[in-house]
């Protein structure tokens, strides 16, 4: 990619990135822990909020009406509980009030932190510092990116740029569990030109999700004494030819992985991540409930998704002497997350690889990603959406969460850049 130089604005804005106030914003953003559904998924938004207007940002902070929401066509789900939720965005131009010529977007929930005795320091929502790694939960997925948007504002202030399109950020929470917080900010109006989500990305342009969504398999088992177990059928083995009919699945639907997802083993994996059975040791169970992950390919329609699962339990119950006349039960529940991808063509991933490479970083390879995000409820609304941001998704959910601060100050650098080059300036 042919390298372009910077200007004196662009320069001016890309030196005014202040490394010591990201790490204070970061530090600030993971001492409030917004685990989903907690009252600090509240507090998390009114802080981004109060951060943006000492920004000088037009800043749009409310309560997100869950009723209505979840009424609504579209619903992307949720896989905990809430009584409250709040949407934030944030407006920054010195122009004429119009449509955001870019959207710079992210989510501030964290999921759960496990054991916090099992973090270094013993302490998951206090950042600490280690040879230029920032850790703590949500430093890598993703306050880190939301940092670093922030950071690219400032810098943008700090420079006396002056953008004469509008700059729309969006600070969001529910995405770790299927989206609403973008759902909603869409919901109420704020859209935008293009959008770049700040989402870790190790350096590289994510242009394509898969989907995921969140499947309960319940199967039936005949309860007797443990110690006649023969008299019974235990839950937990009727349920293994249905775990191998779900392994079948997988591979033949991988068979052929899509553009950009190459460097993957799998571009739609499907997991079983809970799994109940039985209420007592010496009871052979009746019931087992399994919960999961079901991967959805790139361009697939989530219905049709949903119905080859369907129908690879059904083929595995049919086959069996016990489930055939006990079949188990499918039902889909929790974070439903539809593919996205960029429009193939759309200039916004040479835009975003020439400000990298302009800042002197090596050119960004396009890739595909087998989780779901908030992407595709951007494309879905027709914005063309890519993700780049700090940190590798592979620290994400993970003891000592880390994001470099390396990481961070680039990408804000980027975000300034892209903005000056999306938005343009006003001139004296």
């Amino acid at each position: 990619m042919r390298n372009r130089a910077l200007t004196s604005v662009e320069t001016a804005a890309v030196d005014a990135v202040d490394a010591d106030g990201l790490v204070a914003d970061l530090r600030a953003a993971v001492a409030i822990p917004s685990t989903g559904g907690s009252r600090a998924e509240c507090d998390v938004q009114a802080w981004a909020a109060a951060r943006l207007a000492e920004l000088g940002a037009d800043v749009d902070h409310w309560r997100l009406d869950l009723a209505a929401l979840r009424a609504a066509d579209g619903y992307p789900g949720e896989e905990v509980r809430r009584d409250e939720a709040w949407g934030c965005v944030g407006t920054v131009s010195a122009g004429r009030a119009e449509e955001p010529a870019l959207v710079l977007a992210g989510h501030l929930d964290v999921v759960p932190p496990g054991d916090g005795d099992l973090w270094v320091g013993g302490d998951p929502w206090t950042l600490r510092e280690t040879d230029g790694r920032l850790h703590g939960r949500g430093a890598c997925d993703m306050k880190g990116g939301v940092v670093a948007v922030l950071g690219a504002v400032a810098a943008l202030c700090r420079a006396g740029v002056r953008l004469r399109r509008p700059l729309a950020v969006h600070a969001v929470v529910g995405e770790e569990d299927g989206g609403l917080g973008t759902f909603a900010t869409l919901a109420r109006g704020h859209r935008g030109r293009a959008c770049v989500i700040a989402e870790p990305t190790a350096g590289d342009l994510l242009v394509a999700n898969a989907g995921a969504l969140t499947f309960r398999v319940e199967v039936a088992g005949h309860a007797a004494h443990g110690a006649t177990r023969t008299l019974g059928v235990s839950a937990l083995e009727a349920f293994l030819p249905v775990l191998d009919a779900l392994r079948d699945l997988e591979a033949r639907r991988n068979a052929v992985l899509p553009a950009g997802f190459g460097h993957l083993d799998l571009a739609a994996p499907i997991s079983v991540g809970t799994v109940r059975a039985g209420d007592w040791p010496s009871t052979v169970p009746d019931r087992l409930v399994a919960e999961g992950r079901f991967g959805v390919l790139p361009g697939e329609a989530v219905e049709q998704a949903r119905q080859e699962l369907e129908a690879a339990v059904a083929a595995a119950c049919a086959d069996d002497d016990w489930l055939a006349e006990h079949p188990a039960r499918v039902t889909w529940s929790g974070g439903q997350f539809a593919p996205g991808e960029l429009p193939a063509g759309d200039p916004l991933a040479d835009d975003v690889a020439g400000c990298l490479v302009g800042l002197g970083v090596r050119a960004p390879e396009r890739v595909g990603a087998p989780y779901g995000s908030d992407l595709r409820l951007y494309a879905g609304a027709g914005i063309p959406t890519l993700q780049y941001g700090p940190g590798d998704i592979s620290c994400a959910h993970t003891v000592d969460e880390h994001v470099a601060e390396a990481d961070l100050v680039t990408a804000a650098r980027a975000y300034a850049l892209l903005a000056i080059r999306r938005c343009g300036i006003v001139s004296d």
